[in-house]
């Protein structure tokens, strides 16, 4: 990539091989653009050999690496990067190796961050995302206990709180998240049996068609019974025209984006601020999913709320 005082840009290449090409000597051309005749004769061998793209820029990385730690000594790091979950500082000691040199193995190798392994088993955590909305839908739900009259632990302290909170029962949060543009729908029902699902899965399909996502494809969901068994839920699915898919059982990365959600949501709108009433909490529901849909910045979507990511599709797609 040129830099900011760099003497030729690909429009300055460009330029110094359309003056060449009129019949002027380089050296001339070179002097007229500030640079050597070795640098002008560069550009115009490029152009010469390559034609066009040859005055772009390239990586300036060798071709080969002498000195590049073996394979076999890196199989090793990674090795016991995902085995035993050591840092640089422990690895080095062990293969004989700067701390420096097992950290550029672990950036190369995409292990330098403990946050993209699977913990059980080590393996690289495969990040995907559909290709267009509606593609494939998340649902999943969050049980979250039930808030007082006059406010629970958060508000009261703990052992005040613990004395009111007894046989308050739970909320199950439902929610939904398209897997393209993360654009998400909740709703709260006092449980998750066959027919309160189906219900929420007709009107999560209601909701993503109003904002323009005009059909559901598949639908991801964890093993619950509902969801494996529920004769209601298969036949919202078929009116959908959808099919309907399970996560492996006890891997809920695999529903990732809506467990991610799920976090969100506790974070930004469940323990926000302590609630006086579960209705109050209730009723702060829709102002959450308003803020997250159109206004709050996603860091997947470069920064953009989801619903720019369902308009940019709208109009790529139509």
């Amino acid at each position: 990539m040129a830099h900011r005082n760099a003497r030729l840009t690909v429009f300055g290449r460009r330029l110094l091989v359309a003056r060449v090409c009129s019949g002027r000597p380089v050296a001339h051309v070179a002097a007229e653009m500030g640079v050597s005749r070795a640098t002008a004769h560069k550009w115009i061998r490029r152009w010469r050999t390559e034609g066009e793209a040859g005055l772009t820029d390239r990586s300036s990385r060798p071709r080969t690496t002498p000195h590049r730690t073996a394979a076999a000594v890196e199989d090793r790091v990674c090795g016991l990067r995902r085995s035993r979950k050591l840092g640089p500082a422990r690895i080095g000691p062990i293969v004989g190796l700067p701390t420096s040199t097992v950290h550029r193995i672990l950036t190369r190798h995409r292990l330098n961050r403990l946050a993209w392994l699977d913990r059980p088993t080590g393996q690289i955590i495969r990040r995907y995302e559909r290709d267009r909305p509606g593609e494939l839908i998340h649902v999943d739900v969050k049980k979250l206990g039930r808030i007082p009259d006059g406010g629970g632990h958060r508000s009261l302290g703990r052992q005040a709180g613990r004395a009111t909170r007894n046989n308050m029962g739970f909320d199950y949060v439902h929610s939904a998240v398209d897997d393209h543009s993360r654009l998400a729908y909740s709703e709260i029902h006092g449980d998750e049996k066959v027919a309160t699902c189906a219900a929420f899965l007709a009107r999560a399909a209601a909701f993503f068609h109003s904002q323009g996502i005009d059909r559901i494809e598949r639908v991801l969901t964890d093993n619950a019974w509902a969801y494996r068994k529920g004769l209601a839920w298969k036949e919202v699915l078929a009116g959908l025209g959808a099919t309907g898919k399970l996560t492996r059982a006890y891997r809920p990365q695999t529903n990732g984006k809506v467990e991610r959600f799920n976090r969100t949501l506790l974070d930004e709108w469940a323990y926000l601020r302590p609630y006086t009433s579960n209705d109050e909490r209730t009723a702060a529901l829709a102002d959450f999913l308003h803020t997250y849909n159109h206004h709050r910045c996603h860091t997947a979507l470069d920064g953009h709320p989801p619903i720019s990511r369902v308009n940019n599709a709208a109009g790529q797609y139509t």
